[in-house]
């Protein structure tokens, strides 16, 4: 079977005005068996179908804030920074190589709540302020360790994957999904109610998780999430 190859999504400093990688998100690709290569950050829609059609498979990454604006909001107190060229390109990428192409997608983090909106969701600016009472949801180091679990939803791709009613997961974001997109079909949820997966309906593979399992590579639950989605590209 050919090794597939992956568009992985740059992360943005903006103190440093510059791209940059965690290798987490590249080892994962590569153990899982495709070929990682991170991606230019460019809004030009004609470059980014060609990235769309050349690639197997493109991964989302975690990151800056979802802009509030793509949700028909106004930009809250504790609404953390955001990065409007990633915004821009990751909604262009979604709709060229998901949307159009039918390329298999994986969502981590910013990822999954970028999926939401695009698709017409809304999110919660700070789970803290917004959601009292919720799981801890922005844990401390080492972030590979478990910070709560989520229960996983019968008869959806994630629970026929790991076959397991539940599975503990590290957390590190303050915004969540808040109103699920009515084009996404929830796979995961914490006990506070969150949505904590969910996949695309119609599509080759296009799932997104609200955790880092690019954290955790030993954890089983992680690997098999890689393991489908570079499969599924392949």
């Amino acid at each position: 079977m050919k090794q597939p190859i992956v568009g992985v999504t740059p992360l943005w400093d903006d103190e440093r005005d510059s791209l940059w990688m965690l290798p987490g998100y590249m080892r994962s690709i590569e153990i899982a068996g495709g070929i990682p290569v991170m991606l230019p950050l460019t809004t030009d829609r004609d470059v980014l179908r060609r990235l769309a059609g050349l690639f197997s498979g493109f991964l989302f990454t975690g990151g800056q804030d979802v802009s509030p604006a793509l949700y028909g909001e106004e930009k809250a107190k504790d609404c953390g920074p955001v990065s409007l060229n990633r915004d821009a390109m990751e909604t262009i990428l979604f709709e060229e190589a998901v949307l159009a192409l039918d390329k298999p997608a994986l969502g981590i983090c910013r990822g999954m709540q970028l999926f939401n909106v695009i698709l017409g969701g809304s999110l919660y600016q700070d789970i803290l302020s917004q959601l009292p009472g919720a799981a801890r949801h922005k844990q401390g180091p080492p972030h590979d360790r478990p910070a709560h679990t989520v229960e996983l939803i019968r008869e959806t791709p994630l629970y026929n994957l790991l076959r397991k009613d539940a599975v503990g997961v590290n957390s590190y974001h303050h915004q969540g999904v808040r109103k699920l997109s009515p084009r996404l079909i929830r796979m995961a949820r914490s006990w506070d109610g969150l949505a904590e997966a969910a996949f695309l309906p119609g599509r080759r593979f296009a799932w997104a998780v609200q955790w880092h399992p690019e954290l955790s590579p030993a954890d089983e639950a992680s690997c098999r999430i890689f393991a489908a989605f570079v499969a599924a590209a392949s």
